[in-house]
């Protein structure tokens, strides 16, 4: 059976789904998202898992502001994410949305430290600040040696703490990861969630996406999604 989660707003609320339908037109109507209430709480720690189709990355896309629903409301942070244009939609998703993916995702010809500077450039940070906010960053995971090393001369797991540094570097209000262990050999994929312990244990908010029951422990409770619907959730002890 299908289970909704309250979606009752509260002040400590940074993502609420309520309703949330996503249909595509693929020759045919497709739903990816069936009717789906979720909410998370500031500094919570969930994940996300069901077979491939289930709809998770659809619900992550629509909780970065990458899509919009067919139905239903999206809100990050008390934004309703659906009544915005696409210009303002990115500039919320530039404040309030930081992204972790399994590719990394990195501009293979900028170093790290620029990397991790892009996105503050785009958000208007002076020259100065964003350089000192991404050194900052860098070292907090490890890479203080690797500030001009590009991604080709890092390895994977590095690649991926770069990303991380990035994804924090505007300080969002919460952090969304699509499978960010994929790419990465089994000792790495630790070091990467422990990292993300260690920025959730300093009060940021994440949504993990994983097939993976080990890594989907790390965190505070988990979705279950089938068919578009949330299946049910568990509440892992600490």
């Amino acid at each position: 059976m299908s289970q909704k989660v309250s979606t009752e707003p509260a002040a400590d609320t940074v993502v609420s789904l309520s309703s949330v339908t996503k249909t595509y037109d693929l020759g045919g109507t497709v739903t990816a998202l069936d009717d789906v209430s979720l909410t998370l709480e500031r500094g919570s720690y969930t994940a996300v898992m069901g077979p491939s189709g289930s709809g998770k990355s659809t619900l992550l896309n629509l909780v970065g502001g990458l899509d919009t629903p067919t139905s239903g409301t999206v809100s990050v942070n008390g934004t309703d994410l659906g009544t915005l244009s696409e210009p303002a939609r990115a500039d919320v998703r530039g404040r309030e949305v930081g992204f972790v993916f399994q590719t990394f995702n990195l501009m293979p010809r900028l170093t790290a430290i620029e990397n991790v500077v892009l996105p503050l450039t785009f958000q208007g940070w002076g020259r100065d600040e964003r350089t000192e906010r991404a050194r900052e960053l860098l070292t907090a995971v490890g890479l203080a040696d690797r500030l001009d090393h590009k991604p080709p001369e890092l390895s994977g797991g590095q690649r991926q703490r770069v990303a991380i540094a990035r994804a924090l570097a505007a300080e969002p209000a919460i952090l969304l990861a699509d499978e960010p262990t994929g790419n990465v050999d089994t000792d790495t994929g630790a070091q990467v969630m422990e990292l993300l312990g260690e920025v959730n244990a300093e009060g940021r908010t994440i949504l993990l996406v994983t097939h993976e029951r080990y890594i989907a422990e790390h965190a505070d409770r988990i979705v279950h999604m089938r068919d578009g619907r949330i299946e049910r959730v568990e509440e892992l002890e600490a």
